[in-house]
């Protein structure tokens, strides 16, 4: 599935590869990358010889009907891992238990320390709990990698892909064994969250943004709710000082 998938992705699109030589030809290791579009987890396995598991909700295997199953189908090709993300906590564990397990096979674990797609193209804050936790874990160790531009190709809201070069850069290994046993620590989660978070910012080229994104795409939802009302609140301003203008009051006092 793979193959059939990969192939064509990388004929129509042509993406350019920078740092294939860092992703190790076997063992454990985790591709920490920044999360532009919903074609990155199809993009960087495409290019790479060896699978990449990323972590997918539950909800996209367990669709019923025919629309559900191919979903579900296409989703497993791509080296999707179901989790369910019923609860934040839940979830949380849920994703850092299935990383380990993949990483303990000797196999590429992907994940994307942002925890969401970035709303603006910006980089933004990565979440300890999952990458360094099970890096800590593991020992396994972290390859930071960039997206750039794949939220150009299908930007929200746009139901065909624009054909155009998307761009993988991967970095150099991050060996974070110093810190083995601490993954308890929440500064060293921090410290190795935000090293990670680095280097994806030095080979993206992003502006950083030291929040979280899910925060930011409140922030956006709730100004434009605001922008929303603010019309809607000048129409009907609009429309009061119409009436007034027409009521019978109005024209007497004119006379």
């Amino acid at each position: 599935m793979k193959v059939s998938i990969g192939g064509p992705l990388k004929l129509a699109f042509r993406p350019w590869v920078e740092g294939l030589e860092n992703v190790p030809a076997e063992g454990p290791a985790i591709l920490a990358s920044n999360h532009l579009s919903f074609s990155d987890s199809f993009f960087l396995p495409a290019v790479l010889d060896r699978k990449v598991t990323f972590i997918a909700k539950a909800e996209y295997f367990t669709t019923p009907g025919v629309k559900g199953r191919l979903t579900a189908a296409f989703f497993k090709g791509v080296g999707q891992l179901p989790v369910d993300r019923s609860g934040a906590r839940g979830a949380g564990e849920a994703a850092i238990k299935s990383g380990i397990e993949v990483l303990e096979r000797g196999e590429l674990f992907g994940i994307y320390p942002e925890g969401t797609r970035s709303p603006d193209g910006r980089l933004y804050r990565g979440k300890p709990g999952g990458l360094a936790r099970v890096a800590l874990a593991t020992g396994a160790p972290v390859i930071p990698v960039a997206m750039i531009d794949t939220e150009k190709i299908q930007p929200p809201g746009k139901v065909m892909p624009k054909l155009m070069r998307p761009g993988i850069r991967i970095g150099k290994p991050l060996d974070f064994s110093r810190y083995q046993g601490m993954e308890q620590d929440r500064f060293v989660l921090r410290a190795v969250t935000d090293e990670v978070m680095y280097e994806i910012m030095k080979l993206s080229g992003q502006e950083y943004v030291d929040i979280y994104a899910t925060a930011a795409k409140r922030q956006i939802a709730e100004a434009a709710k605001a922008e929303k009302q603010a019309q809607k609140d000048a129409v009907q301003a609009q429309k009061d000082a119409a009436q007034a203008e027409k009521a019978p009051g109005k024209e007497q006092a004119g006379a």
